[in-house]
């Protein structure tokens, strides 16, 4: 069977500014050309990211294809991400490129175990992600081995199957515009007993997070108010 890649990804530039001026655009353009790659884009967006990646969710009830949830300011630099993320999605059930194989209470981000910042221990995390503008990058962030079962991913890029969220009916909650999304898209989905890891698909992303901003801050009260923890 043929699989069917299918990038969801929200931009703040237009429709015609996308393949030009962000990094996905221009380094997804080459494999948009084949089959099997499609893109499920939301220009010139102001909206939360969880009701767009619910659309495209239930749009893929009547056209199932691995979802890859991804930011606009990725890089993907692997020629071979769809062999790999075939492979990946053999062993796991959600891919991502970074994460954590424990969560503790109150837990602000996959990386940090606090709200003082206070990086987790190295053999607790996972993957490996470029940073900078282009290639070569700035920096290559070396979290811990890959391949590895996690708790957490970093919500940068997220692959899974379509049938497998609506077999289990898990989206993404609502509640959440950018920040807290993906932490609490892996709580629903480890309690759900699907199985999530890193792999090893090459990417530089342009940005380094925003943590501790006022909209970041809201995200996290609704975070702890749901899941208590």
């Amino acid at each position: 069977m043929t699989l069917k890649f299918r990038f969801v990804c929200a931009t703040r530039a237009s429709a015609q500014q996308f393949p030009e001026r962000t990094a996905l655009g221009r380094s997804l353009a080459p494999f948009l050309q084949g089959p099997g790659v499609e893109l499920k884009l939301f220009a010139d967006n102001r909206r939360g990211l969880p009701s767009l990646y619910n659309e495209a969710i239930r749009e893929a009830a009547s056209d199932p294809a691995i979802l890859i949830f991804i930011h606009d300011d990725i890089h993907l630099c692997d020629f071979f991400w769809p062999v790999h993320m075939a492979m990946g999605l053999r062993a796991l059930d959600v891919l991502g490129l970074a994460g954590n194989v424990r969560r503790v209470p109150r837990q602000p981000s996959w990386v940090f175990i606090d709200e003082s910042w206070t990086r987790d221990a190295p053999e607790n995390l996972s993957g490996i992600v470029a940073h900078g503008k282009g290639f070569p990058p700035e920096i290559v962030n070396a979290y811990g081995p890959t391949m590895r079962q996690v708790k957490l991913l970093d919500g940068l890029f997220l692959a899974v199957r379509s049938e497998t969220l609506l077999a289990q009916r898990i989206e993404f909650d609502e509640r959440f515009d950018f920040h807290f999304y993906d932490m609490d898209f892996c709580r629903q989905a480890e309690a759900a007993q699907l199985r999530l890891g890193t792999w090893p698909i090459s990417v530089i992303h342009e940005s380094g997070g925003n943590f501790d901003s006022p909209g970041w801050r809201a995200g996290y009260a609704r975070y702890l108010e749901k899941w208590r923890s």
